[in-house]
C-alpha cells in the first residue's frame, strides 16, 4: 500500500517552494515602496529647506523645479548651472554642493522600507536579493527620470533697484540664471547612488539577510560599519539638538531652519573631522545666498586667498569650539566599545583596532568628499570687473583629505583598542551566559 503524501511535502523531483516567498505582485509593490519612500522623503526635506531659505519667492514659478533639482543633486545626479546677461554684460555661475540633510533623509527612508520585508530572516538567496535590488533600481530610475526632466528653468535676477533693472532691460543686459539636469549623468550616477545605499544597508544592519556565501564576512565587517553609522547619526542628532536650541533662542529662525533642512550633516560631520584635528581650506567672498552659520562665515571670510578652517580657527571666534575635541574623543571611544561588543567573543584587541582604523579612515574620506563646496556667481562688463554688488560672490571649501584619512586611521587604532579593553567584561553578541549553558535539569554548578 503506497504511503500518501500531504500537499505540503514535495517529491524528490519537485523542489519545495520557500515558506513565505512573496508573490510577484507583492515583490514589485515592495520595490515601489522602497524607491518612493526615498524620493518622497528627499522631496519633503528639500522643499522645507528651500522654503525656509526664501526660494519660494523665485520668479517664474521656479520653486518646484528648484526642489526637483536639489533632490536630483542629493541623489547623486548632475545639474548644470549657468548665467547669462546678454552681449555687453557677461554672467557666470557654478554650484557644487551636496545637500546632505536631503541625502540622509533619502538614505534612511529607502533603507528602512527596503529592509521591512526581510527583517525576520537571517539568510536569503543571492538570486532573491539581486531581484529585489533590480526591481527597486528600476523604480528609482523612473522617479529620477521624472525629476530630471522637471529640474530645468531660467529666471531673471534683479540688480537691486527698479532703475538698474530698467537700464539692464534697455541694453539687453538683464542677468538670468538657468539650470538643467543632465539626464544621462543623473540616471547613471543615481543608479550608483542607490546601489551604494543598499550595499551600506547590508553592511551595517543585522536585519539585512545575507546569502550563505557572505555570512563569514559579517563578523568582521558589520560591527565596525555599524559603529561608523552610529557615529555619523549621533553627530547629526547632536547637530539637530543644537540647531533647534539656536532656532528657539537666538532668532534668525528662517536661516537656521534652512541650514537644518539642507546642510545639517555637512556641518555636523565637518565638526567630527575638525574635532579630530582635521582641517578644511577655503574662503567666503561676499554672499550668494547659501545658508551658513555665522561663526563659519567669520572664519572663512577673506579679502583674498584661502583660509584654514580647523579647531583653532573656530576657537578664535568662539572658544566653545574646543569642546569638539572632547566630543570626538567620547563618541569615538563609544563607537570602539560598541564595535567590540557586537563582535564575537575572543577577537583580539589588535584586530578590533585595525578594523576601527580602516572603518574610520574610510568614513572620513567619504565625509571629506561629501563636504566639498564650490559656489560662484558673478557679473562682468566686457569680461572685466565684477558688477551686481551683493549679487556676485564665491564660497570655496575643500578638505585636506590625506590628513583626514591619516587622522581617521590613528584615532581608529586608539579607540578600537581601548573599546576592546572596555568590552572584555561585557557579554558579546552570540555569547551564551554560563547560567544558560547548563544541561536541562542539571543542578547549579553542573
Amino acid at each position: 500500500m503506497s504511503q500518501m503524501r500531504g500537499p505540503s511535502q514535495a517529491g524528490p523531483d519537485k523542489p519545495s517552494r520557500p515558506v513565505g516567498a512573496p508573490p510577484l505582485v507583492r515583490a514589485w509593490a515592495e520595490a515601489l515602496a522602497a524607491a518612493a519612500a526615498g524620493i518622497v522623503a528627499m522631496f519633503v526635506v528639500a522643499a522645507l529647506g528651500l522654503w525656509a531659505a526664501g526660494a519660494s519667492d523665485l520668479p517664474g514659478g521656479a520653486f518646484p523645479r528648484v526642489v526637483a533639482a536639489v533632490v536630483v543633486i542629493a541623489a547623486g545626479g548632475s545639474v548644470d548651472l549657468w548665467g547669462d546677461a546678454g552681449v555687453i554684460v557677461q554672467a557666470d555661475a557654478a554650484l557644487e554642493v551636496v545637500p546632505l540633510s536631503v541625502t540622509l533623509a533619502g538614505v534612511l527612508a529607502t533603507a528602512t522600507v527596503f529592509l521591512l520585508p526581510l527583517r525576520h530572516r537571517a539568510v536569503a538567496g543571492t538570486g532573491e536579493l539581486l531581484g529585489r535590488v533590480a526591481r527597486t533600481a528600476l523604480f528609482w530610475l523612473l522617479f529620477l527620470l521624472f525629476l530630471a526632466m522637471a529640474a530645468r528653468h531660467s529666471f531673471r535676477i534683479s540688480l537691486g533697484d527698479d532703475t538698474a533693472d530698467d537700464l539692464g532691460a534697455e541694453f539687453g543686459a538683464t542677468p538670468t540664471v538657468s539650470f538643467r539636469a543632465d539626464v544621462p549623468a543623473t540616471l547613471g550616477l543615481g543608479l550608483l547612488w542607490l546601489l551604494a545605499v543598499l550595499v551600506l544597508t547590508f553592511l551595517v544592519s543585522r536585519r539585512a539577510p545575507l546569502s550563505s556565501r557572505l555570512l563569514h564576512f559579517q563578523n568582521s565587517v558589520r560591527p565596525p560599519a555599524f559603529a561608523m553609522l552610529m557615529v555619523l547619526l549621533g553627530y547629526a542628532v547632536i547637530g539637530l539638538v543644537v540647531g533647534v536650541v539656536v532656532l528657539l533662542t537666538k532668532g534668525h529662525q528662517a536661516e537656521t531652519a534652512a541650514v537644518l533642512c539642507l546642510g545639517l550633516p555637512n556641518l555636523a560631520w565637518m565638526a567630527l573631522g575638525v574635532g579630530m584635528g582635521g582641517a578644511w581650506t577655503g574662503h567666503v567672498d561676499k554672499g550668494i545666498g547659501l545658508p551658513m552659520p555665522h561663526v563659519l562665515d567669520q572664519a572663512l571670510r577673506s579679502r583674498g586667498g584661502d583660509r584654514t578652517l580647523d579647531v583653532g580657527a573656530l576657537a578664535a571666534y568662539d572658544g566653545r569650539a574646543w569642546l569638539l575635541v572632547a566630543l570626538a574623543a567620547v563618541v569615538l571611544l563609544a563607537a570602539g566599545f560598541v564595535a567590540a561588543v557586537r563582535s564575537p567573543a575572543g577577537v583580539p584587541a589588535w584586530r578590533h583596532a585595525l578594523e576601527m582604523a580602516v572603518a574610520l579612515a574610510l568614513t572620513l574620506l567619504v565625509v571629506g568628499l561629501l563636504t566639498e563646496i564650490f559656489a560662484h556667481y558673478g557679473l562682468s562688463l566686457m569680461g572685466v570687473g565684477d558688477l551686481g554688488g551683493g549679487l556676485g560672490g564665491e564660497i570655496v571649501l575643500q578638505p585636506q583629505l590625506l590628513w583626514l584619512v591619516g587622522l581617521g586611521a590613528a584615532w581608529g587604532l586608539v579607540t578600537g583598542c581601548l573599546g576592546s579593553l572596555l568590552a572584555r567584561r561585557v557579554r558579546h553578541r552570540g555569547q551564551v551566559p554560563f547560567t544558560q549553558a547548563r544541561r536541562p535539569g542539571a543542578p547549579p554548578g553542573a
